[in-house]
């Protein structure tokens, strides 16, 4: 079973909120709201989305659902093959879902973001891949050093506590390799926060984050930075994104099923 899941972003506050599970047996997709949804309903008046009205329906199709197949990019593009490259997935694993995985999915136009569950490897160990977000926002020189860190560069976490719009943001900094070299370089992606501080209060051997893949322009701004992050929560008996929020609203469905 492979599991997606979708953000929503509040358009006032700017934050995010987990709100729905995408699953794919290898022959039916489902779509189901999560208890964030509901919390992003009280927080921030989330309304259901139009192509999934109804928050306690289980959705199932044998085709990708229209809302996520519109985010992955057509085969037939004369740019496909530079897309999946810059997001580094061998080509003969070029399937919708692992696109949409390290895509996201994300566009300019809306406020909806993919993201994979994560799944131990053979030694208990959680890799997750992400593209650092807010790099619109990096002044000029970080953005010069964003276009030359190199693979497995490692960045460190740092909590922007006194963030107006955000006091859970987690910055990604450079690890000063050398004499002045402390820039910021993006932002972790808010659906990532919650564990990581969770994971951070109660170890001493933290997660790691480190370059996986710079992606010059052409590639759009929300590809340039790649990260892989790699974290033993399974020492803990903690699983990523199995917390009251990612558990779904419809109660014929198991609240662990994934």
């Amino acid at each position: 079973m492979r599991t997606l899941f979708l953000a929503w972003q509040d358009p006032t506050s700017r934050s995010w909120h987990p709100i729905g599970r995408l699953t794919y047996d290898g022959t039916n997709y489902q779509f189901v709201y999560i208890r964030g949804a509901l919390q992003a309903k009280r927080e921030s008046r989330f309304d259901a989305l139009q192509s999934f009205p109804d928050l306690e329906s289980v959705y199932e199709s044998a085709d990708l659902f229209p809302l996520f197949s519109n985010r992955v990019l057509s085969p037939s593009r004369a740019d496909y093959a530079d897309y999946v490259e810059w997001l580094n997935v061998p080509h003969d694993q070029d399937d919708p879902v692992t696109l949409l995985s390290r895509s996201g999915g994300r566009r300019i136009t809306d406020s909806l973001e993919v993201f994979p569950s994560a799944e131990p490897d053979e030694s208990g160990t959680y890799h997750i891949h992400f593209f650092a977000h807010g790099l619109r926002h990096l002044p000029a020189a970080s953005t010069q050093r964003v276009s030359e860190l190199r693979p497995g560069e490692k960045l460190l976490l740092v909590h922007d506590f006194q963030n107006p719009r955000d006091p859970g943001a987690l910055m990604l900094r450079t690890s000063e390799s050398f004499d002045g070299d402390l820039h910021l370089v993006g932002y972790c992606p808010r659906y990532l926060v919650s564990d990581l501080f969770d994971l951070l209060k109660s170890r001493t051997d933290y997660p790691q984050v480190t370059v996986e893949r710079i992606n010059p322009p052409p590639a759009p701004l929300q590809l340039r930075l790649m990260c892989n992050l790699t974290a033993c929560w399974s020492e803990e008996g903690f699983r990523p994104f199995a917390s009251d929020l990612y558990q779904p609203i419809p109660t014929d469905i198991a609240a662990g099923q994934a």
